[in-house]
Formats: structure tokens, C-alpha cells, sequence
């Protein structure tokens, strides 16, 4: 048996067996989502949890300050940010910006593509916050939020973490990258999903983690999956881009795909892009 396919055994078993070890949320993020979830939790005092983290801190002021929340006037503390974020939307937000955290690793092959995965998924994720902007500004559609988008497409492909912490043992599985894209095209849905139930997020983060390569599946309306998906193709991250973007039309994301290709479009992915540089 090769390599490859003894770790895709491996895999398949764990997963089956239920004993493969899933990531945990990073620290700051979960003291953030607690501190939501407390109904009695006020501005000022997220905004002093949010600064336990500077990294997180200052994102959060590049984000209060972004093209997305549209404000000509900048602010320049925490607590501004928070307060111009909305306590409904800082535990999404929150959370997102603290997910590269997770993507480390002592093994300098493995946090190569670890690196790689990462900005694949900012491409992935700068460009789908780019579609529901555009959505939303076209259509006057404003029933999903950009928040939750923003996170969902950033765990959408969560599942590829236990599955090269398991390939970090077999050096060897590196040498083949296409072998690890198949391996985490098989499995990341089915381990995304137990990382999210694992996270106690809700069903939302689950579908889209699950199915959002099932490009079968669908809603009978627009939801985060779409805009991942045509996130995925603009930013060349999906094999079948002129099937996903022919779907997405048919459903309304846009009218022409040259609103993709539009300056404004570009700018607002570069924007996004920008919130976590």
C-alpha cells in the first residue's frame, strides 16, 4: 500500500471511529464568543475583552474602518470599533480574524502549506465578501450578513486542518501535493462538520462546511454557500468556475459576470483583503 493511500485509510478510519483529533478554537476567540453570549454584556466590556488580543484590537479598528460598514469618519480605538461593529456582529467578526491563529506548525513543510492553504482561503473569502456586497447593493437584498459570510467562508474548508496534521507524520505525503488536495477534497466536508459541531456553532457554519463542494446542493434560496462558491471560482480556487458562476447568475447573485470585473468589484476585494493582511 502507498503512502497516500495508507493515510487515506487512516483517516477514513479516525473519522469513522470518531478519534481524530479536531482543532480548538483559538483562545481569544472563545472569550469573545462567551462574552456575546451574555445577554447582560454592554459595549465597553467587549470592547475590554477584545483588548486582551492587540493583533485582534487593531484588526478590529481596520475592519470598523473598511469599505464594508461605508463610514467616512475613522475611528481609532476599541471601543469605537466595537461600538461601530455592533455587539450582534463583533462575535462573527471576532472570530474570523482569529482563525489564522490555527493554521501553524512546527514542521516547515507543513506550515508551507499551511501558509498556502490560508491565502487561498483570504483570495476565497475577499472575493465572496465582494459578491454579497455587490448583491446586496444591486438588489437591495440585505437578509444575510456579511459577517457571518466572512466566517463561514473562512471555515468552510476547516476540515483540511486535522488532515494534514495527520499527513505532518508521513514527510513523504508532501512531495504530493495533488494527493493531499484530493485527500482534503474527499474528507474536509465530513471533518468540517464535526469541527463545527465540536465549536457548538450553528447549523449555518455546519451546511456550509459539509456541503459547500457539493455543488448539487442547493437552496431554494440565496444563501452563504453561493457567494463561497462564486468566491472560490473569481478567485480560481474551485475547478469548475464556469459551472459555479452559470449557477450563480440563474440565481440571482448577478446579472453580468463582468460586474466581477468592474473597478469597484476589484476594490472591495482588495479591501478585504486588506483586513487580513
Amino acid at each position: 500500500m502507498s503512502t497516500q493511500n495508507a493515510l487515506l485509510t487512516i483517516l477514513v478510519e479516525k473519522i469513522n471511529n470518531d478519534t481524530l483529533v479536531l482543532p480548538t478554537l483559538p483562545a481569544i476567540a472563545l472569550k469573545v464568543r462567551k462574552a456575546a453570549d451574555d445577554p447582560n454584556i454592554n459595549l465597553n466590556s467587549m470592547a475590554e475583552v477584545v483588548g486582551q488580543d492587540p493583533s485582534l484590537s487593531a484588526r478590529m479598528v481596520k475592519i470598523a474602518n473598511s469599505a464594508y460598514l461605508g463610514r467616512a469618519i475613522k475611528v481609532a480605538s476599541t471601543s469605537q470599533a466595537v461600538t461601530r461593529i455592533g455587539l450582534s456582529q463583533v462575535k462573527n467578526i471576532a472570530t474570523a480574524l482569529a482563525m489564522e491563529q490555527l493554521f501553524v506548525s512546527k514542521n516547515e513543510i507543513v506550515k508551507a502549506y499551511m501558509d498556502k492553504k490560508w491565502v487561498k482561503m483570504i483570495d476565497v473569502v475577499a472575493h465572496a465578501m465582494a459578491a454579497m456586497t455587490h448583491f446586496q447593493k444591486t438588489t437591495k437584498d440585505n437578509s444575510l450578513s456579511v459577517d457571518t459570510m466572512t466566517l463561514s467562508a473562512l471555515v468552510a474548508d476547516i476540515g483540511a486542518l486535522p488532515v494534514l496534521t495527520e499527513a505532518e507524520r508521513h514527510d513523504s505525503v508532501f512531495a504530493n501535493p495533488t494527493f493531499l488536495d484530493v485527500a482534503i477534497d474527499k474528507l474536509s466536508g465530513r471533518i468540517g462538520g464535526s469541527i463545527m459541531r465540536k465549536w457548538k456553532f450553528n447549523e449555518i457554519f455546519i451546511e456550509v462546511a459539509e456541503h459547500w463542494r457539493e455543488l448539487d446542493y442547493t437552496s431554494s434560496s440565496v444563501g452563504y454557500i453561493d457567494f463561497i462558491r462564486v468566491g472560490a471560482a473569481l478567485s480560481g480556487n474551485i475547478d469548475e468556475k464556469d459551472e459555479v458562476l452559470a449557477s450563480a447568475q440563474k440565481r440571482g447573485l448577478f446579472k453580468d459576470v463582468q460586474e466581477y470585473h468592474s473597478d469597484e468589484f476589484v476594490a472591495l476585494t482588495d479591501a478585504a483583503k486588506g483586513i487580513f493582511a
